[in-house]
This record gives C-alpha cells, structure tokens and sequence, in this order.
C-alpha cells in the first residue's frame, strides 16, 4: 500500500470518528444555549458561575453546571471519537475497547490527540486479532463476543496507560500552561494567528492543525485559542456566500450557486462551503481569507468573548460567554471578506464558445464588406 492510499485510509477513519463525534458536540452546546435563554429571565449575565444557582430555576442549573446536562453530552466528545474511529477501522469489535479508551484518555487529561490516538490503537489492534485469531468452527462465536471486546480493551488501556497517555497529557498540560500565560496583546496576536490559519487552506492541513490543538485544549480550560477557530470557520463561506448576494454579477452561475449553499454552511459552521472561491481565484480569496478571520477572531478574543465548545454553528452561538462580541467579531470578519472580494473582482465574463466566436466573426466580416461597396 503507498503512503498516500495509506493517509486518505487514516484521514478516513478520523472522519468518521468526527461526524459521530458532532451530533454529543451539538447536543452539549444546544442545552447550554437553552440554559442562556433561561438565565436571561432571571437577569443572570454569567451562567458559568455557578454562584447564581441558587436564585434560578433548577432545570436551568442542570442544563449548564460542570455536571449537567449539557456537560454530559459534551463529556462523550472523547469517548465517542475513539469509539468510531476504532469501528471504521474495525467494524463492530473496535466500539467497546475505542470507548473505554476514550475514558481512560479524558481521565489522563490526554486531550484531543490522546483520543484520536487511542481510537486508531484500539481499532488497528482489533482488526489484527480478528485477522490473525483462528478459531475451531464450534468456538468461533467466542471470538467477538469475548476474546475481542475483553483482550482488544485491555491491550488498548495497557499501551495508554503506559505508553502514549502519559507523553500526550504532558503535551496537553504544557501547552495549556504557555496560552494560559498568554494575556493583553499576546492573547490576541494568538487569536489572530489561529484565525488565520483556519481561514488558510478551508478544511486543509492548515486548517486542521490549528482546530485540533484549539479543541484539545478545551479540556484545560483554555478556551481562546477555540473562540478564535470556532469564529474563523464562520467567516469565509458566510462572507463570500454574502458577496454573491450582493453583487451577482461579479460571479459566475456556478460561484452564484455555490454562494447559496456558502452561506447556509457557514450559519451551520462548514468552511468547506468557501472553497469553490478559493479554487477559482486562489491568489485573491485566500488572503482575503486569512484577513477575515485573523481580525474577526482576534476581535472576538480581544473584547473577551468565550466559547467553551467546539461548536461553530449559530446553534451554540448564545452559548458563548458574552455572545454579543463573539457575533461582533463574526460579523465584522464577514464584512472583510464580502467587501475585499468585491473590490478585487470585475463583472463576470462568460466565455465565448468556437460557435459564438466564428458568428461573431462572421458578422464582422459582412459589416466590413457592406462597407466597402
């Protein structure tokens, strides 16, 4: 197998294990928004301190505590990652051990890349023993029910514990000791450098490595450098999907079409909807991008707004901690975007078929000749 086929397999299986991961992420930001919303009946500003518990609705106090109800789903984030990862690799007999690996992982505080990690050793340690375990006919039905779930999950739990864990909680701990250390103009130079970086490439390496180390983050508490992601993946389908609506006649048919579908993916947090603009006019629309998102981001950092989950789409945005700068800094970073690429792009040129040339040409070619006589 070469090393590419081998990286879209791997890329794959980690896919998988987000789009799982997303409906527990969703669900989590949703019951903290709805618990907003109801914090604003009794005139409560800061639902994470937990002080004002006492003088609100119990319900309310669920849904947003360290151990309610919207902390439950998020709570799965990791377990449900390793878990899936695991079964894209290794169907059904990878669920159990990814999980508990999951487990093991957010105990250790061994972040994001701890149950990335954990999902691919339990997955791939899993399809080794049902490739290589034979069994007699009669005992084949002990092998999934028994000798995968119980050996796959300890030999998983073994090489966390004693292995990766360790090293990757250090990496999660030091980092989170640098950013937390990071304050005044420092913070929001970072917010501006990992806006940027997710405005870069739409989905890419770039884009991924920046969004990865702001989701591992989150579960020490360092929470800017994913207000900073999650309000830069926002930023360019939702500005050039405005442009198109704008001005459609700086845009071909097909980007005009595209714009429609960039702006409901960015209200649902899918930067992927900007890169029909980016492929058609790279030069232009991805530094454009990049501006966008570093200043938007680096606003809403700035100012002092909070997200606490990795969550994008308009459905955790009254979620985020002072909501009103976090939509500032959105809101602002689009308008960059929609107004530079405006102001870089002429009226759309159809181009002309052989047929239309030669009619034209044609044409020409009697005008010139009634001319003449």
């Amino acid at each position: 197998m070469s090393w590419k086929k081998a990286g879209k397999q791997l890329e794959q299986h980690i896919m998988t294990g987000i789009s799982y991961m997303i409906p527990a992420v969703i669900t989590g930001a949703v019951l903290m928004a709805i618990s907003r919303i109801g914090a604003s009946f009794y005139g409560i500003s800061d639902i994470w301190d937990d002080k004002w518990a006492s003088n609100a609705n119990v319900f309310i106090q669920f849904l947003h505590t360290d151990d309610g109800w919207g902390s439950l789903a998020l709570n799965l984030m990791f377990p449900i990652i390793s878990a899936y990862i695991a079964y894209s690799i290794a169907d059904k007999g990878g669920i159990v051990p990814g999980m508990v690996g999951g487990l093991l992982v957010s105990n250790m505080n061994a972040g994001f890349l701890g149950a990335l990690a954990s999902g691919l050793i339990a997955g791939y340690i899993v399809k080794l023993m049902v490739d290589k375990i034979h069994l007699p006919k009669a005992a084949e039905s002990v092998l999934p029910v028994f000798i995968v779930p119980v050996f796959g999950t300890l030999i998983t739990l073994l090489i966390i514990q004693y292995i990766i864990g360790s090293p990757f909680a250090a990496i999660n701990t030091g980092l989170a000791s640098w950013l937390k250390g990071l304050t005044g103009l420092n913070k929001v130079m970072l917010a501006a450098i990992v806006g940027g970086m997710v405005g870069f490439d739409l989905g890419g390496p770039v884009n991924k490595a920046a969004v990865t180390t702001a989701m591992a983050l989150i579960t020490s508490k360092v929470y800017d450098p994913n207000t900073a992601a999650q309000v830069a993946i926002i930023i360019p389908p939702l500005g050039l999907g405005l442009a198109t609506v704008i001005q459609k006649k700086k845009f071909s048919p097909e980007l005009n079409e595209a714009g429609s579908a960039a702006l409901v993916m960015g209200l649902i947090g899918v930067s992927e909807g900007a890169i029909p603009f980016a492929v058609q006019s790279p030069l232009k629309i991805v530094p454009i991008n990049v501006i966008g998102c570093a200043i938007g981001s680096s606003l809403a950092v700035g100012l002092g707004a909070i997200n606490r989950a990795p969550i994008s789409g308009f459905y955790g945005w009254f979620a985020v901690e002072k909501w009103w700068f976090y939509l500032l800094g959105i809101a602002v970073g689009t308008a960059i975007v929609t107004i530079l690429t405006l102001l870089t792009r002429k009226d759309y040129q159809p181009e002309k078929t052989e047929s239309q040339e030669d009619e034209q040409e044609e044409e020409q070619y009697f005008s010139e000749d009634e001319w003449e006589n």
